[in-house]
């Protein structure tokens, strides 16, 4: 008898340790790092994007875009996005240096203008270029840039899915918190909702058509966002993917932004 409560004991002891390991806000971390672990190692990407602009009414206006990624070790991702049309946007760079603990650092050049213009913590919820994204949105999602709290599993669009909430740590942020849509199998982002600051649902991203490059990393070729505030929407269509380019530091210079080809 003595035996059979000494092993009762052990296990409700294991027990409380692995239902204190799974608590909500753990095993929305765990989710949030192991998704982040699957994309580390890609070195750098170039691709080319087109960007549709939507309005309530349904016009559109297109833009091209070649960006250009740099993995860095221990800090955030740098990127650069170059606006090759219409026209009257030619030759527009857009610079971000991602953080992992720090607000990132994103400059904008304007070709009309001649200059480059740093965009300040507190404007980095204003609309990018005219889109449904925001400046934070361009920026790479680093674990420590949010909270985490799994909410439930649940099926979006066939797909089967764990759903954690995240709410920024960045006091600017244009956000109270989001919700995101994990798969299961692989860990990319299905869907993202994003509440404001007065904690309603101001927009829906979803991500369509994964391809696998390097026989690891997976991309979405074509991100869908809706404002459900205003009606309008943007999509941004992914095509020639390249990794492992050779680019460096010097890549991403803002002080040649201007000089940006």
């Amino acid at each position: 008898m003595k035996l059979y409560y000494t092993v009762l004991l052990v296990f409700i002891g294991l027990f409380s340790v692995q239902a204190q390991a799974e608590s909500p806000e753990d095993k929305g971390l765990q989710i949030a790092t192991e998704a982040d672990r699957r994309d580390q190692g890609f070195g750098d990407s170039i691709a080319t994007m087109q960007m549709v602009l939507r309005n309530k009414r349904g016009d559109e206006s297109n833009r091209e875009v070649r960006v250009r990624t740099l993995e860095v070790e221990n800090d955030g991702d740098k990127s650069l996005s170059i606006f090759d049309a219409p026209a009257d946007i030619k030759g527009t760079a857009f610079l971000t240096f991602s953080h992992i603990n720090k607000p990132d650092d994103q400059w904008l050049y304007l070709p009309a203008l001649k200059r480059v213009k740093r965009i300040a913590s507190k404007n980095k919820s204003g609309p990018f270029m005219g889109s449904e994204f925001a400046y934070e949105d361009i920026s790479s999602d680093e674990v420590d840039k949010y909270t985490y709290r799994y909410l439930r599993d649940e099926t979006f669009e066939g797909t089967d899915c764990f759903v954690v909430e995240r709410d920024p740590v960045d006091e600017n942020s244009g956000y109270t918190r989001q919700v995101v849509w994990y798969d299961m199998t692989e860990y990319r982002p299905q869907k993202i909702d994003y509440y404001d600051r007065k904690n309603e649902l101001l927009k829906t991203l979803t991500f369509h058509e994964y391809q696998q490059y390097l026989d690891k990393y997976w991309r979405g070729m074509r991100y869908e966002m809706v404002n459900h505030q205003t009606g309008k929407s943007t999509t941004l269509s992914w095509k020639e993917y390249t990794f492992r380019n050779g680019l460096t530091d010097r890549d991403f210079d803002k002080n040649t932004l201007k000089r940006a080809r």
